[in-house]
């Protein structure tokens, strides 16, 4: 959420970012609800202060044996009027949030302007090999090796479900363990096992309410939602707290399933592992000084690209322009992962910096030593990484033209085979 006097003070440069990431809001309307609520709160301010001073007045008269109904009269006229001042006040002021809180996050000064079109790729690692063969497409030999049942899953849930069966299953569980040892081992992280489950306010805090509602899925009778991202409860875990300068930076890494109903979606890029509603992720969350924010940034990035690089697979980084930025997002870089079998880029990781957008939301602030003033963390995550386009992309890469999937050496251990046929 963006600060009101920010708004205030900088219009022009609020209007103008928000309209390149692509959003309408009524400003001639923000503003007039604004300018309203200031003038209700000075003549709130004076009524009360007016209030006072004939409170003073009945005091000091009673004291003194004078008739002061006059004044008693005076007085309650005045407190209606307070009364009804704040009722109103208050609506003025719920109006004036509830536009502040669809106002997105503005893109940082290096982000590229305008839309998908505009992204940059900045950076390739690894070689996109022409292969000698047929590369099937993952479901084709997920299904042929046993590894992948999409026809129970759709029996089971519905479409667009995943089902992994045995050593399917197994290599899942392999690499999402072997992310989440690498993230606490060498990265920094600490592990943490959140609920699925999550509250209004823990979506509100990270940016998916209200605007996204319609992708989440949500228990109607308790009001919870499934997580869409592991960002949601951990980013939350220090919702209305105030953290010590001494505690920053934070780093967390947790592994949840994830859920999206993908609204909107259907029809588009979902064969096999594309476009899911449920999958795995290990995800990396980071609360930080705001001075020190994109520098863990490019940390974040360099520590979702490094569990890429051990098990050997090609990707592309991409600077994500400022209409294809997220609602809460600042600045963000994909990491895109060559798919041989469908011949296309396929995203495995988003690493954002929210700057203070999310803290505002979520309440979340910091001191400095020696300082009795808080101010707001930066907040920061990414997918280190994001299942099941990865285990696609495996059954891809590592096919081999006998119609075997060979096991990454970094994945071996966790395995307990070299080969998957």
């Amino acid at each position: 959420m963006l600060d009101l006097r920010f708004i205030r003070s900088n219009l022009d440069l609020v209007k103008r970012k928000v309209a390149e990431k692509g959003y309408e809001i009524d400003w001639d309307r923000f503003m007039a609800i604004d300018q309203e609520r200031r003038g209700l709160q000075t003549e709130l301010d004076n009524l009360r202060s007016l209030r006072n001073e004939v409170s003073k007045k009945i005091g000091r008269l009673r004291s003194q044996g004078q008739d002061v109904e006059s004044l008693l009269k005076e007085a309650e006229e005045i407190s209606q009027k307070v009364k009804g001042l704040e009722a109103l006040l208050s609506q003025k002021e719920r109006e004036l949030y509830d536009i502040l809180i669809r106002i997105p996050n503005l893109a940082h000064d290096s982000v590229p302007v305008g839309g998908a079109e505009k992204n940059v790729v900045v950076k390739y690692w690894g070689e996109v090999k022409e292969r000698d063969f047929e590369v099937l497409p993952h479901w084709e030999i997920g299904e042929r090796l046993g590894i992948l049942d999409f026809p129970r899953a759709a029996k089971i849930t519905g479409s667009n479900f995943p089902l992994f069966i045995g050593l399917g299953a197994k290599l899942e569980r392999a690499l999402f363990t072997f992310m989440l040892d690498l993230h606490t081992q060498k990265h920094g992280y600490k592990e943490v096992f959140p609920p699925f489950l999550v509250n209004r306010d823990s979506m509100f805090g990270t940016g998916q309410l209200p605007n996204l509602e319609e992708d989440m899925y949500r228990l109607k009778d308790d009001d919870l939602f499934l997580v869409p991202t592991a960002e949601v409860p951990v980013t939350n875990l220090h919702r209305d707290e105030v953290l010590s300068e001494e505690d920053l930076p934070i780093y967390y890494t947790a592994y949840t399933a994830c859920f999206r109903r993908e609204a909107g979606s259907y029809g588009r890029d979902t064969k096999g592992l594309l476009r899911v509603h449920q999958f795995d992720k290990v995800e990396l969350v980071k609360f930080s000084l705001p001075e020190t924010s994109y520098e863990e940034h490019e940390k974040l990035l360099a520590d979702a690209e490094e569990v890429l690089q051990l098990l050997e697979i090609p990707y592309r980084v991409v600077l994500l322009a400022s209409g294809d930025l997220s609602f809460a997002a600042a600045k963000c870089y994909d990491i895109e992962i060559w798919a041989p079998g469908v011949k296309r880029w396929l995203e495995v990781s988003s690493c954002s910096n929210f700057e203070d957008f999310q803290a505002r939301r979520a309440n979340i602030r910091f001191r400095r030593k020696g300082s009795k003033k808080t101010e707001y963390v930066h907040t920061l995550n990414g997918s280190g990484v994001a299942l099941a386009r990865l285990v696609a992309v495996l059954l891809e890469h590592y096919q081999t033209p006998e119609g075997k999937i060979e096991i990454p050496e970094v994945l071996r251990p966790y395995m307990g085979i070299e080969v998957i046929e």
